[in-house]
Protein backbone atom coordinates (compact mmCIF):
# COMPACT_ATOMS: atom_id res chain seq x y z
CA UNK A 1 0.00 0.00 0.00
CA UNK A 2 1.39 3.45 -0.95
CA UNK A 3 1.76 5.92 1.86
CA UNK A 4 0.58 9.23 1.76
CA UNK A 5 3.36 11.89 3.05
CA UNK A 6 0.85 13.85 5.24
CA UNK A 7 0.42 17.70 5.70
CA UNK A 8 -1.55 20.60 5.09
CA UNK A 9 -1.59 23.85 2.83
CA UNK A 10 0.84 26.55 3.62
CA UNK A 11 -1.03 29.37 5.90
CA UNK A 12 -3.36 26.68 7.19
CA UNK A 13 -3.12 24.67 10.49
CA UNK A 14 -4.29 21.76 12.75
CA UNK A 15 -5.88 23.30 16.26
CA UNK A 16 -5.23 19.98 18.37
CA UNK A 17 -7.24 19.92 21.89
CA UNK A 18 -4.95 22.31 24.14
CA UNK A 19 -5.35 24.58 21.44
CA UNK A 20 -8.90 24.47 20.80
CA UNK A 21 -10.02 25.33 24.65
CA UNK A 22 -8.22 28.57 24.20
CA UNK A 23 -9.74 29.23 21.35
CA UNK A 24 -13.11 28.73 22.56
CA UNK A 25 -12.51 30.55 25.51
CA UNK A 26 -11.32 34.13 23.12
CA UNK A 27 -14.43 33.45 21.44
CA UNK A 28 -16.56 32.24 23.81
CA UNK A 29 -15.21 35.96 25.72
CA UNK A 30 -15.99 37.57 22.65
CA UNK A 31 -19.34 36.22 21.83
CA UNK A 32 -20.57 36.88 25.33
CA UNK A 33 -19.71 40.68 25.05
CA UNK A 34 -20.77 40.60 21.48
CA UNK A 35 -24.80 39.39 22.87
CA UNK A 36 -24.13 41.96 26.18
CA UNK A 37 -24.28 44.82 23.86
CA UNK A 38 -27.67 43.37 22.06
CA UNK A 39 -25.93 41.86 18.89
CA UNK A 40 -27.62 38.85 16.95
CA UNK A 41 -25.79 35.73 15.69
CA UNK A 42 -25.47 35.19 11.55
CA UNK A 43 -23.93 33.12 9.27
CA UNK A 44 -23.58 32.93 5.87
CA UNK A 45 -21.81 30.18 3.41
CA UNK A 46 -18.51 29.89 2.62
CA UNK A 47 -18.88 30.48 -1.17
CA UNK A 48 -19.88 33.62 -2.03
CA UNK A 49 -20.43 34.16 -6.23
CA UNK A 50 -17.55 36.22 -7.33
CA UNK A 51 -19.21 38.98 -8.61
CA UNK A 52 -20.94 39.74 -4.85
CA UNK A 53 -16.86 40.35 -3.67
CA UNK A 54 -14.92 41.69 -6.27
CA UNK A 55 -14.44 45.24 -6.54
CA UNK A 56 -14.98 45.83 -2.93
CA UNK A 57 -11.38 45.63 -1.77
CA UNK A 58 -9.18 47.65 -3.57
CA UNK A 59 -7.08 46.38 -6.03
CA UNK A 60 -4.48 44.89 -3.25
CA UNK A 61 -7.28 42.71 -1.84
CA UNK A 62 -8.99 41.68 -4.66
CA UNK A 63 -5.68 40.12 -5.74
CA UNK A 64 -6.05 37.97 -2.98
CA UNK A 65 -9.56 36.60 -2.94
CA UNK A 66 -9.40 32.54 -3.65
CA UNK A 67 -11.43 32.07 -6.94
CA UNK A 68 -13.38 28.87 -7.41
CA UNK A 69 -12.32 27.24 -10.70
CA UNK A 70 -14.73 24.75 -12.45
CA UNK A 71 -14.38 22.71 -15.63
CA UNK A 72 -17.67 21.81 -17.67
CA UNK A 73 -21.15 23.21 -17.34
CA UNK A 74 -24.43 21.54 -18.69
CA UNK A 75 -26.79 19.29 -17.11
CA UNK A 76 -28.69 16.99 -19.80
CA UNK A 77 -31.34 13.97 -18.80
CA UNK A 78 -29.50 9.97 -18.53
CA UNK A 79 -32.64 8.21 -18.53
CA UNK A 80 -36.14 8.25 -17.25
CA UNK A 81 -36.39 10.17 -13.92
CA UNK A 82 -32.08 10.52 -13.90
CA UNK A 83 -30.31 13.55 -14.68
CA UNK A 84 -26.65 13.45 -14.82
CA UNK A 85 -23.71 15.75 -15.08
CA UNK A 86 -22.06 16.14 -18.85
CA UNK A 87 -19.09 18.18 -19.75
CA UNK A 88 -20.25 20.55 -22.55
CA UNK A 89 -17.72 23.40 -22.18
CA UNK A 90 -13.89 22.20 -21.02
CA UNK A 91 -13.01 25.89 -20.38
CA UNK A 92 -12.14 27.04 -17.19
CA UNK A 93 -15.26 29.11 -15.51
CA UNK A 94 -14.66 31.19 -12.33
CA UNK A 95 -18.28 31.83 -11.00
CA UNK A 96 -17.62 31.77 -7.43
CA UNK A 97 -14.88 32.53 -4.79
CA UNK A 98 -14.08 31.72 -0.59
CA UNK A 99 -15.14 34.04 1.21
CA UNK A 100 -12.61 36.87 1.85
CA UNK A 101 -14.41 38.51 5.00
CA UNK A 102 -17.68 38.90 6.63
CA UNK A 103 -18.78 42.73 5.92
CA UNK A 104 -19.66 41.97 2.36
CA UNK A 105 -21.52 38.90 2.95
CA UNK A 106 -23.57 40.99 5.47
CA UNK A 107 -24.38 43.72 2.61
CA UNK A 108 -25.51 40.92 0.39
CA UNK A 109 -27.75 39.47 3.05
CA UNK A 110 -29.74 42.97 4.11
CA UNK A 111 -30.37 43.56 0.33
CA UNK A 112 -32.07 39.96 0.23
CA UNK A 113 -34.00 39.83 3.49
CA UNK A 114 -34.55 43.66 3.81
CA UNK A 115 -38.22 43.28 4.31
CA UNK A 116 -37.31 40.33 6.93
CA UNK A 117 -35.26 42.49 9.11
CA UNK A 118 -35.87 44.98 11.53
CA UNK A 119 -33.63 48.50 11.76
CA UNK A 120 -31.13 48.84 13.36
CA UNK A 121 -29.95 45.25 12.60
CA UNK A 122 -27.14 44.70 15.00
CA UNK A 123 -25.52 41.38 13.85
CA UNK A 124 -22.34 39.62 14.92
CA UNK A 125 -20.82 36.94 12.48
CA UNK A 126 -17.95 34.90 14.17
CA UNK A 127 -16.56 32.46 10.69
CA UNK A 128 -13.40 31.38 8.79
CA UNK A 129 -12.61 33.63 5.60
CA UNK A 130 -9.80 33.22 3.06
CA UNK A 131 -7.50 35.14 1.62
CA UNK A 132 -4.01 34.33 -0.37
CA UNK A 133 -1.48 35.92 2.23
CA UNK A 134 1.91 35.48 2.04
CA UNK A 135 1.98 33.28 5.55
CA UNK A 136 3.67 35.11 8.04
CA UNK A 137 3.22 35.29 11.94
CA UNK A 138 -0.34 36.88 12.09
CA UNK A 139 -0.89 36.66 8.73
CA UNK A 140 -2.84 33.32 7.15
CA UNK A 141 -4.89 31.87 4.64
CA UNK A 142 -7.60 30.59 6.07
CA UNK A 143 -8.60 32.19 9.35
CA UNK A 144 -11.68 33.42 11.77
CA UNK A 145 -13.06 37.13 12.07
CA UNK A 146 -15.11 37.97 14.62
CA UNK A 147 -18.00 41.31 13.55
CA UNK A 148 -20.21 43.26 14.76
CA UNK A 149 -22.04 45.52 12.83
CA UNK A 150 -24.80 47.97 12.95
CA UNK A 151 -26.87 48.45 9.64
CA UNK A 152 -29.73 50.94 9.04
CA UNK A 153 -28.54 54.05 11.52
CA UNK A 154 -26.31 57.34 10.62
CA UNK A 155 -25.55 57.82 14.15
CA UNK A 156 -22.33 58.51 15.78
CA UNK A 157 -23.51 56.60 18.93
CA UNK A 158 -23.21 53.47 17.16
CA UNK A 159 -19.89 54.18 16.33
CA UNK A 160 -19.31 54.91 19.39
CA UNK A 161 -20.89 51.82 20.94
CA UNK A 162 -18.80 49.48 18.76
CA UNK A 163 -15.36 51.42 20.14
CA UNK A 164 -16.68 50.61 23.73
CA UNK A 165 -17.29 47.39 22.61
CA UNK A 166 -13.76 46.84 21.35
CA UNK A 167 -12.56 48.49 24.51
CA UNK A 168 -15.10 46.61 26.57
CA UNK A 169 -13.76 42.71 24.55
CA UNK A 170 -9.54 43.66 25.32
CA UNK A 171 -10.08 44.53 28.80
CA UNK A 172 -11.95 41.56 29.28
CA UNK A 173 -9.48 39.19 27.33
CA UNK A 174 -6.76 41.22 29.79
CA UNK A 175 -5.15 43.44 27.40
CA UNK A 176 -3.67 46.83 28.91
CA UNK A 177 -1.35 48.29 26.98
CA UNK A 178 -3.21 49.30 24.34
CA UNK A 179 -4.38 51.86 22.00
CA UNK A 180 -7.84 51.99 19.68
CA UNK A 181 -7.18 54.61 16.54
CA UNK A 182 -9.68 57.08 15.36
CA UNK A 183 -9.77 58.91 12.16
CA UNK A 184 -12.42 59.56 9.04
CA UNK A 185 -12.14 58.76 5.84
CA UNK A 186 -14.13 62.08 5.52
CA UNK A 187 -10.81 64.06 7.06
CA UNK A 188 -8.98 62.34 4.88
CA UNK A 189 -10.67 62.92 1.93
CA UNK A 190 -10.53 67.11 2.73
CA UNK A 191 -6.96 66.69 2.88
CA UNK A 192 -6.95 65.29 -0.32
CA UNK A 193 -8.71 67.83 -1.68
CA UNK A 194 -6.61 70.81 0.42
CA UNK A 195 -3.38 68.95 -1.52
CA UNK A 196 -5.05 69.85 -5.25
CA UNK A 197 -4.42 65.73 -5.55
CA UNK A 198 -7.03 64.19 -8.28
CA UNK A 199 -9.82 62.50 -6.98
CA UNK A 200 -8.09 59.36 -9.04
CA UNK A 201 -5.14 59.80 -7.20
CA UNK A 202 -6.63 59.98 -3.65
CA UNK A 203 -6.48 56.48 -2.82
CA UNK A 204 -2.28 56.36 -3.39
CA UNK A 205 -2.22 59.30 -1.29
CA UNK A 206 -3.93 57.46 1.84
CA UNK A 207 -1.85 54.23 0.91
CA UNK A 208 1.32 56.41 1.59
CA UNK A 209 0.02 58.42 4.95
CA UNK A 210 -1.22 55.02 6.08
CA UNK A 211 2.17 53.75 6.06
CA UNK A 212 3.88 57.30 8.40
CA UNK A 213 4.41 54.58 11.22
CA UNK A 214 6.47 52.35 9.98
CA UNK A 215 8.40 54.23 7.26
CA UNK A 216 8.77 57.95 9.40
CA UNK A 217 8.13 61.00 7.64
CA UNK A 218 10.65 61.09 5.02
CA UNK A 219 9.62 57.35 3.92
CA UNK A 220 6.30 58.40 3.26
CA UNK A 221 7.71 62.00 1.36
CA UNK A 222 9.42 58.97 -1.01
CA UNK A 223 6.21 56.84 -1.26
CA UNK A 224 3.79 60.14 -2.30
CA UNK A 225 6.87 60.75 -4.75
CA UNK A 226 6.63 57.12 -6.05
CA UNK A 227 3.08 57.66 -6.65
CA UNK A 228 3.43 60.79 -8.83
CA UNK A 229 2.03 63.04 -6.47
CA UNK A 230 2.90 66.47 -7.28
CA UNK A 231 5.81 67.86 -5.39
CA UNK A 232 3.22 71.50 -4.90
CA UNK A 233 0.69 68.77 -3.11
CA UNK A 234 3.37 66.74 -1.44
CA UNK A 235 4.70 69.90 0.33
CA UNK A 236 0.95 70.84 1.69
CA UNK A 237 0.08 67.27 2.82
CA UNK A 238 3.55 66.46 5.19
CA UNK A 239 2.83 69.51 7.41
CA UNK A 240 -0.61 68.31 8.59
CA UNK A 241 1.18 64.66 9.58
CA UNK A 242 2.82 66.93 11.79
CA UNK A 243 -0.29 68.20 13.54
CA UNK A 244 -0.15 66.88 17.42
CA UNK A 245 -2.41 67.34 20.76
CA UNK A 246 -5.64 65.03 21.93
CA UNK A 247 -8.34 64.59 19.81
CA UNK A 248 -10.38 68.39 19.71
CA UNK A 249 -6.97 70.55 19.44
CA UNK A 250 -6.15 68.17 16.33
CA UNK A 251 -9.19 68.79 15.29
CA UNK A 252 -9.50 72.65 15.59
CA UNK A 253 -6.37 72.84 13.75
CA UNK A 254 -7.77 70.78 10.70
CA UNK A 255 -10.85 72.24 10.78
CA UNK A 256 -8.77 75.31 10.00
CA UNK A 257 -7.00 73.79 7.40
CA UNK A 258 -9.70 72.24 5.82
CA UNK A 259 -12.15 75.51 5.56
CA UNK A 260 -12.36 74.74 1.52
CA UNK A 261 -13.50 71.32 1.91
CA UNK A 262 -17.12 70.36 2.86
CA UNK A 263 -16.52 66.87 2.94
CA UNK A 264 -13.52 67.04 5.67
CA UNK A 265 -15.84 69.64 7.91
CA UNK A 266 -18.37 66.94 7.70
CA UNK A 267 -15.73 64.49 8.67
CA UNK A 268 -14.58 67.20 11.44
CA UNK A 269 -17.59 67.28 12.79
CA UNK A 270 -18.49 63.67 13.02
CA UNK A 271 -15.19 63.25 14.61
CA UNK A 272 -15.57 66.10 17.67
CA UNK A 273 -19.12 64.29 18.30
CA UNK A 274 -17.77 60.51 18.23
CA UNK A 275 -15.28 61.73 20.55
CA UNK A 276 -17.42 63.34 22.42
CA UNK A 277 -19.78 60.39 23.46
CA UNK A 278 -16.82 58.43 24.37
CA UNK A 279 -16.24 60.39 26.84
CA UNK A 280 -19.92 60.31 28.08
CA UNK A 281 -19.49 56.37 27.77
CA UNK A 282 -16.81 56.61 29.76
CA UNK A 283 -13.89 55.11 27.97
CA UNK A 284 -10.30 55.40 29.81
CA UNK A 285 -8.45 58.20 27.62
CA UNK A 286 -5.35 56.38 27.15
CA UNK A 287 -6.75 53.56 25.31
CA UNK A 288 -8.56 55.96 22.16
CA UNK A 289 -6.92 58.56 20.64
CA UNK A 290 -7.06 60.66 17.05
CA UNK A 291 -5.09 59.27 14.46
CA UNK A 292 -4.64 61.67 11.16
CA UNK A 293 -2.89 59.02 9.18
CA UNK A 294 -4.80 56.26 9.48
CA UNK A 295 -6.57 55.38 6.85
CA UNK A 296 -7.01 51.66 6.40
CA UNK A 297 -6.99 49.70 3.26
CA UNK A 298 -10.59 49.02 2.04
CA UNK A 299 -12.25 50.94 -0.42
CA UNK A 300 -15.20 50.80 1.07
CA UNK A 301 -15.42 53.26 4.77
CA UNK A 302 -16.95 56.48 4.17
CA UNK A 303 -16.66 57.64 7.65
CA UNK A 304 -15.25 56.94 10.88
CA UNK A 305 -12.39 54.61 11.00
CA UNK A 306 -10.87 52.85 13.80
CA UNK A 307 -8.63 49.88 14.78
CA UNK A 308 -6.50 48.41 18.15
CA UNK A 309 -2.77 48.14 18.44
CA UNK A 310 -1.11 46.21 21.16
CA UNK A 311 2.35 47.80 22.35
CA UNK A 312 3.92 44.70 22.03
CA UNK A 313 4.37 42.53 20.54
CA UNK A 314 4.32 44.51 17.01
CA UNK A 315 1.49 42.09 14.85
CA UNK A 316 -0.20 45.01 13.44
CA UNK A 317 -3.75 45.52 14.32
CA UNK A 318 -6.19 43.61 16.35
CA UNK A 319 -9.12 45.11 15.63
CA UNK A 320 -10.34 47.18 12.62
CA UNK A 321 -13.49 48.87 11.44
CA UNK A 322 -15.68 51.76 10.45
CA UNK A 323 -18.85 53.22 8.45
CA UNK A 324 -19.57 52.28 5.43
CA UNK A 325 -22.64 54.18 4.49
CA UNK A 326 -22.65 53.25 0.47
CA UNK A 327 -21.58 49.42 0.30
CA UNK A 328 -25.11 48.22 1.15
CA UNK A 329 -26.51 50.36 -1.83
CA UNK A 330 -24.40 48.49 -4.69
CA UNK A 331 -26.61 45.64 -3.67
CA UNK A 332 -29.80 47.48 -3.31
CA UNK A 333 -29.80 50.65 -5.71
CA UNK A 334 -30.24 52.39 -2.75
CA UNK A 335 -28.02 53.52 0.40
CA UNK A 336 -28.36 52.03 3.95
CA UNK A 337 -25.73 53.68 6.51
CA UNK A 338 -23.83 50.52 8.38
CA UNK A 339 -20.77 50.33 10.45
CA UNK A 340 -19.27 47.32 12.40
CA UNK A 341 -15.24 46.03 13.55
CA UNK A 342 -13.94 43.59 12.84
CA UNK A 343 -11.70 41.41 15.38
CA UNK A 344 -8.48 39.56 14.23
CA UNK A 345 -8.98 36.30 16.56
CA UNK A 346 -5.37 34.85 15.16
CA UNK A 347 -3.73 37.78 15.81
CA UNK A 348 -5.09 38.24 19.40
CA UNK A 349 -4.94 34.28 19.90
CA UNK A 350 -0.89 34.60 19.14
CA UNK A 351 -0.15 37.75 21.18
CA UNK A 352 -2.12 35.97 24.26
CA UNK A 353 0.08 33.06 23.26
CA UNK A 354 3.24 35.27 22.77
CA UNK A 355 2.65 36.94 26.22
CA UNK A 356 1.12 34.01 28.01
CA UNK A 357 -2.53 35.64 28.85
CA UNK A 358 -4.34 32.61 27.64
CA UNK A 359 -5.93 29.88 30.73
CA UNK A 360 -3.78 26.13 30.50
CA UNK A 361 -6.48 23.71 30.04
CA UNK A 362 -6.26 19.95 28.37
CA UNK A 363 -9.64 18.96 28.32
CA UNK A 364 -13.17 19.68 29.12
CA UNK A 365 -13.73 16.84 31.76
CA UNK A 366 -13.79 17.55 35.22
CA UNK A 367 -13.66 14.11 36.74
CA UNK A 368 -12.38 10.67 36.26
CA UNK A 369 -14.48 7.81 37.00
CA UNK A 370 -11.98 4.85 36.97
CA UNK A 371 -12.09 0.83 36.04
CA UNK A 372 -10.73 -0.93 38.56
CA UNK A 373 -11.75 -4.78 37.45
CA UNK A 374 -14.70 -6.33 35.66
CA UNK A 375 -16.45 -7.10 38.83
CA UNK A 376 -16.60 -3.54 39.45
CA UNK A 377 -17.18 -2.31 35.94
CA UNK A 378 -21.13 -1.90 36.26
CA UNK A 379 -20.52 0.71 39.09
CA UNK A 380 -18.06 2.95 37.49
CA UNK A 381 -20.53 3.05 34.66
CA UNK A 382 -23.80 3.80 36.81
CA UNK A 383 -21.16 6.69 38.89
CA UNK A 384 -20.36 8.09 35.43
CA UNK A 385 -23.69 8.01 34.26
CA UNK A 386 -25.13 9.75 37.80
CA UNK A 387 -22.30 12.37 37.27
CA UNK A 388 -22.91 13.52 33.49
CA UNK A 389 -26.96 13.52 34.37
CA UNK A 390 -26.11 15.78 37.17
CA UNK A 391 -23.90 18.36 34.47
CA UNK A 392 -20.17 17.52 35.68
CA UNK A 393 -18.40 16.63 32.74
CA UNK A 394 -16.94 13.26 33.16
CA UNK A 395 -14.77 11.05 31.76
CA UNK A 396 -14.14 7.37 31.98
CA UNK A 397 -11.41 5.13 31.62
CA UNK A 398 -12.27 2.56 28.49
CA UNK A 399 -10.84 -0.52 30.46
CA UNK A 400 -9.50 -2.28 33.23
CA UNK A 401 -6.06 -1.26 34.08
CA UNK A 402 -3.88 -0.47 37.08
CA UNK A 403 -4.90 2.14 38.65
CA UNK A 404 -1.61 4.10 38.68
CA UNK A 405 -1.64 4.03 34.77
CA UNK A 406 -5.13 5.99 35.25
CA UNK A 407 -3.94 8.31 37.59
CA UNK A 408 -0.94 8.66 35.29
CA UNK A 409 -3.89 9.15 32.24
CA UNK A 410 -5.91 12.30 34.83
CA UNK A 411 -2.59 14.22 35.29
CA UNK A 412 -1.27 14.16 31.64
CA UNK A 413 -4.94 15.48 30.79
CA UNK A 414 -5.12 17.64 33.48
CA UNK A 415 -8.24 16.19 35.21
CA UNK A 416 -8.44 17.51 38.42
CA UNK A 417 -11.05 14.85 40.02
CA UNK A 418 -10.55 11.19 39.93
CA UNK A 419 -13.54 8.72 41.14
CA UNK A 420 -12.49 5.36 42.46
CA UNK A 421 -14.57 2.41 42.80
CA UNK A 422 -13.32 -1.06 43.47
CA UNK A 423 -13.84 -4.02 46.11
CA UNK A 424 -13.78 -2.57 49.01
CA UNK A 425 -15.81 0.89 48.18
CA UNK A 426 -19.13 -0.64 46.74
CA UNK A 427 -20.18 -2.73 49.87
CA UNK A 428 -20.05 0.65 51.82
CA UNK A 429 -21.83 2.62 49.00
CA UNK A 430 -18.89 4.72 48.70
CA UNK A 431 -16.03 5.63 46.10
CA UNK A 432 -12.98 6.74 46.75
CA UNK A 433 -12.45 10.76 45.42
CA UNK A 434 -8.78 12.21 44.77
CA UNK A 435 -7.95 15.83 43.82
CA UNK A 436 -5.15 15.13 41.70
CA UNK A 437 -3.48 18.77 42.42
CA UNK A 438 -2.90 18.06 46.17
CA UNK A 439 -2.94 13.95 45.99
CA UNK A 440 -5.89 14.12 48.91
CA UNK A 441 -7.91 11.67 49.18
CA UNK A 442 -11.68 11.45 50.46
CA UNK A 443 -14.34 8.61 51.28
CA UNK A 444 -17.89 9.45 49.77
CA UNK A 445 -20.80 8.28 50.07
CA UNK A 446 -22.06 7.54 46.52
CA UNK A 447 -25.35 9.39 47.05
CA UNK A 448 -23.13 12.64 48.44
CA UNK A 449 -20.53 12.68 45.42
CA UNK A 450 -22.58 14.79 43.33
CA UNK A 451 -22.90 17.58 45.99
CA UNK A 452 -19.06 16.78 46.96
CA UNK A 453 -17.68 17.34 43.83
CA UNK A 454 -19.61 20.60 43.05
CA UNK A 455 -18.69 21.70 46.58
CA UNK A 456 -14.93 21.52 45.01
Amino acid sequence: MAVIKPGIPKGTRDFLPETMFRRQYVINTIRTIFEKYGYEPLETPSIERLDILSGKYGDEGDQLIFKILRRGTGIEKAGPGDRAFQVTDVNEVIDFALRYDLTVPLCRVVAMYQTELTLPFKRYQIQPVWRGERPRMGRYREFYQCDADVVGTTSMLADADNIALIHDVLTSLGFDKFAIRINNRKILTGIVEYSGVPETKGMDVLAAIDKLEKISMDGVKQELKNRDIPDAAIQKILPILEIKGDAFSILDDMASVLQISEKGLEGISETRELFTLLNELGLPKHHYAMDLYLARGLNYYTGPIYESIVAEPNVGSLTGGGRYDQLIGMFLGRDIPATGTSFGIERIIDVMTEMNMLPSKQTAAQALVTIFDETTRAASLNCAKQLRAAGIKTDLFHQASKLKKQFNYADKKGIPIVVVIGPEEIPKNEVTVKLMKTGEQSQVKTADLVAFIERI
